[in-house]
């Protein structure tokens, strides 16, 4: 048996800093976003970060080039507490769904709505068959990776989350959205697939062109109507299949895992499903089933249905509380002893930390690298010992 490695990585979404916030906003900065930038530069070592402070003081900066200083701090804050895979927390992006439509064809605002506790985002329709003109992310993927030496996972909106969050005043026409059940379904499996393949499998050919390591597809709404799961995985397939040479996973999150078996056994060369785990779970340490109440259920659907590979959620993202290593190493242990392989174990957040202040970010990333190196010594010195 090789050494026991559990790679760790961030699952998309930062926090802005201040200083980007208010500068796309058009507002003024005030003393404490300067020092914002200056101190966390100086603790990431941000190479040239002085050139941020001489931009952040004029009235004419551009907020493009504000947002790039944005990405450069986020891999830095990223590899400074020991991930092994980065992206940059999508500084140069708006929200997940948003930045989605505004880069396809065929879809029209209608304000916004409210997604839970008091954070709402802007909802569009769909009014005719969408399309992109190209692939929209590659410039940010390439600015990225010529900013790390780090393998980059790039998250992407998956076409399900995309359909389930729209309205539609397309495909639901000619009497579809009154019609028979098999009609409605219809219907939004075409919305599905023609987003997937026409929207977003354009933007995959161009980002694996460029020399995208790894595609990660999120659909948070993917068991918002448990008999639509096979509508994701329609998605997934559509977007990603024979586009090159890249790691593909699927990440989901807050949602009855229950529901998504077994139709995530047809997804296509998924290398793992990133869930979330540690909302659900004690803060206890220990690695029986009564400490691990929010592993438990799921990882024995992992291991019922065989599927290959997991990526754990070890951090709360609704919580300032910093899991202790010890935490995170037992939350691994736990699911090594489910699973029976540690292989098919990759470690994550539960979700994006962009509700997280940055020094709770950091923390918690810190102490995840670190939980992910105490099981590893476990794993690895109860080998050496049974040689």
């Amino acid at each position: 048996m090789s050494e026991v490695r559990f790679l760790t990585h961030e699952i998309g979404s930062l926090a802005k800093p201040p200083w980007l916030v208010k500068t796309s906003a058009g507002r003024p900065l005030e003393d404490s976003d300067r020092e914002h930038a200056k101190s966390w530069g100086e603790r990431l070592d941000v190479a040239g970060y002085e050139d941020l402070l001489e931009l952040l003081g004029r009235d004419d900066r551009d907020s493009d080039e504000v947002a790039r200083w944005a990405s450069r701090y986020a891999l830095r804050l990223q590899e400074s507490a020991g991930l092994e895979v980065v992206f940059d927390g999508e500084q140069q992006r708006t929200e997940m769904y948003a930045w989605a439509v505004a880069h396809a064809n065929g879809f029209e605002p209608r304000g916004t709505v409210r997604s839970f506790d008091n954070k709402y985002y802007a909802k569009a329709t769909v009014v005719e068959r969408p399309w992109a003109e190209g692939a929209q992310d590659v410039e940010e993927l390439r600015f990225v990776a010529a900013h790390t030496e780090r393998p980059v996972k790039v998250p992407l909106t998956g076409a399900y989350t995309m359909e389930n969050w729209s309205y539609d005043e397309h495909y639901a026409r000619e009497g579809a959205l009154g019609g028979s059940a098999k009609r409605r379904f219809e219907a939004r499996r075409q919305f599905v697939e023609d987003v997937a393949e026409r929207v977003i499998r354009p933007n995959v050919v161009g980002l694996i062109d460029a020399g995208a390591d790894w595609i990660q597809i999120d659909e948070p709404a993917a068991t918002t109507k448990p008999d639509e799961v096979p509508l994701v995985v329609l998605g997934f397939n559509a977007a990603l299949r024979d586009v090159g040479a890249a790691k593909r996973s699927m990440h989901i999150c807050f949602s009855d895992y229950r529901a998504l078996w077994p139709d995530v056994l047809e997804l296509e060369d998924c290398l793992e499903l990133q869930l979330e785990f540690a909302n659900r779970d004690s803060r206890e340490l220990g690695t029986r089933d009564e400490d691990r109440p929010g592993y438990a259920d799921t990882l024995r659907l992992f291991a019922e249905h065989g599927y290959p590979g997991v990526g754990l959620g070890v951090l709360d993202i609704h919580s300032d509380f910093i899991e202790p290593p010890e935490l995170v190493r037992d939350r691994i242990l736990y699911a090594v002893d489910v699973l029976g392989d540690p292989t098919r174990i990759q470690v994550n957040p539960d979700c994006g930390l962009r509700t997280r202040s940055w020094d709770v970010v950091y923390e918690k990333l810190a102490a995840m690298v670190a939980g992910a190196g105490l099981a590893e010594d476990v794993l690895n010195t109860a080998h050496a010992g049974a040689g």
